[in-house]
């Protein structure tokens, strides 16, 4: 075997073994390779799977990678393994899905702010089912949790960057002042707080 064969495969080996995305300095330093020569290798592995039309793919997801079936052979997997079909999102948690994707970290009163209604609920069901995350406290009075989506929501919604996601519709220029205002805030709050001793 080649040495580009070995190192797919080992890179297959390892991602196959961790079921969960790894992300790529581990592979890096599990390998002793440069990120460049790992990058690569994880494309023409993904490409092979593709042009071959495995049973298999391998995800991007960010700066880690994961292997996971096919999405033709879903149903089947499905049925072999006897899973459910997850329920789908409401209408309501899409919408609260799409305010963390774009604004994150966000608060939760700030999502509230933006919808004009109460999202605890909504917040607490998408994080319970691992598409949104705690991700530290605001540096401001009462300290609010951030949310942001997750790895979950990446390969849920078939994304390997945030940067996927399509642009945001016009926004109302009252809405362009607001979220103005409250970044200029958030910036003012952290010199604050990187003054005090």
């Amino acid at each position: 075997m080649d040495e580009q064969r070995e190192v797919e495969s080992a890179i297959e080996a390892i991602l196959f073994a961790a079921g969960d995305p790894v992300g790529v300095e581990r592979i890096c330093l599990a390998l002793d390779m440069d990120r460049i020569s790992v990058d690569g290798a994880c494309r023409r592995l993904a490409d092979r799977y593709r042009f071959e039309r495995r049973g298999m793919r391998l995800l991007q997801l960010g700066t880690s990678y994961q292997l996971c079936s096919a999405p033709e052979h879903a149903a089947a997997v499905r049925r072999a393994l006897e899973s459910r079909r997850p329920a789908r999102l409401s209408q309501t948690a899409l919408e609260v899905l799409a305010v963390i994707a774009y604004f994150q970290p966000i608060t939760r009163a700030y999502i509230d702010q933006i919808r004009g209604v109460d999202s605890a609920y909504t917040v607490s069901m998408l994080v319970d089912r691992g598409l949104v995350e705690e991700c530290g406290r605001l540096p401001v009075p009462g300290r609010p949790i951030q949310y942001r989506t997750t790895q979950a929501f990446l390969r849920s919604f078939s994304l390997s960057r945030l940067d996927d996601l399509p642009e945001l519709p016009n926004v109302s220029a009252e809405e362009e002042r607001t979220g103005r205002a409250l970044e200029e805030r958030l910036a003012q709050l952290r010199e604050e707080e990187a003054v005090e001793p």
